[in-house]
């Protein structure tokens, strides 16, 4: 059956910020592929989530060259997903990927080579049937390729029409300085930053998020949930199926017991707001107006629905976020 996106699409509770100092304006939670869109997830699955984001106001769709497992798989499924429901709507869509992880074997599989960075861009267009895609990332800075090479790259890519927009992520703050003086200078300013940025990781604030504002760069948090330890899953012990519990991921069984005392207090506060955890991690997030967006990762509908929620409860007094720091600090 055809997909129709919903008329009110734009009608929900999703509202769209500024992206630092650009003609853009991204949704105040975005999905994110990195897990459940894989070649070992079920595609229908994937394709219910998506359509009911884009259902529900949230019209941008972050990927990366190494999504998966297997690597490139979450930008195949991508690709087959966008031909099958959302070809009609893609100039409402912002789809972004990126490049700086291990792709393929040799010199010049990862890092920030020109080389790397041009190679693995038409490689992931190939994959989701796309002619550009609107935000084109260097996932990770390298230690050894000069700064101006990786960002020539990204300008190149944009002088191309193979990506309208450069973003950068994982970049510390003065090198996050550099880069945005570097895309300057060559008429490419960065639109956007994505760092991992959530309660129980906040190196972002030691510089980068005012680095960011003054640059007039956006930014985009991932893991706001801290790999799902920030929501009620894992109270109980680890469930099966979760990420805790599966062989692939990043999130291990011994950082669910480290954390698991803090995320009961956490919850506590979150239950007198009438918020779930996850819908307080975000909001959180989201009550500094210099986030952008907060990128979210779901396993199933029900949880991406929980999440949007969020954003209907963003203010905190001061006695709640003094009780969420003093735990957080705990």
């Amino acid at each position: 059956m055809s997909y129709l996106a919903a008329d009110e699409r734009y009608d929900s509770v999703i509202k769209y910020r500024r992206c630092g100092r650009s003609g853009i304006r991204l949704p105040e939670i975005s999905l994110g592929l990195w897990h459940n869109f894989g070649g070992v997830d079920v595609l229908e699955t994937g394709r219910a989530m998506l359509r009911y984001a884009f259902d529900n106001g949230i019209n941008h769709f972050d990927l990366a060259n190494n999504y998966g497992p297997p690597p490139g798989s979450a930008e195949e499924n991508f690709g087959i997903l966008l031909k099958k429901d959302f070809l009609p709507y893609r100039d409402e869509l912002i789809i972004s990927t990126k490049a700086g992880y291990l792709m393929w074997p040799g010199p010049y599989g990862e890092w920030g080579s020109r080389k790397y960075l041009i190679a693995s861009l038409d490689q992931s267009l190939k994959r989701m049937g796309l002619d550009y895609v609107d935000i084109f990332y260097s996932h990770r800075p390298d230690p050894e390729t000069p700064l101006e090479e990786t960002m020539l790259a990204l300008d190149s890519a944009v002088r191309s029409g193979k990506a309208l927009y450069a973003g950068i992520s994982n970049y510390p703050a003065d090198l996050t300085k550099r880069a945005s003086a570097i895309l300057k200078q060559l008429g490419t300013p960065c639109l956007i930053h994505q760092p991992k940025y959530s309660m129980f990781e906040r190196w972002v604030e030691n510089g980068l998020l005012e680095t960011a504002e003054n640059e007039g760069i956006g930014i985009i948090a991932f893991s706001p949930l801290a790999q799902g330890l920030l929501t009620d899953r894992y109270l109980n012990g680890i469930p099966e199926g979760s990420r805790a519990a599966k062989s692939w991921g990043y999130l291990r069984e011994d950082q669910v017991g480290t954390a698991l005392e803090k995320v009961k207090k956490l919850n506590e506060i979150a239950k007198l707001r009438n918020q779930s955890l996850a819908q307080m991690a975000i909001a959180w997030l989201l009550k500094d107006q210099r986030i952008t967006s907060v990128l979210i990762g779901a396993s199933s509908v029900s949880q991406l629905k929980d999440n949007l929620d969020s954003t209907q409860n963003l203010e905190f007094s001061d006695e709640e976020l003094m009780a969420i720091e003093l735990i957080l600090q705990s």
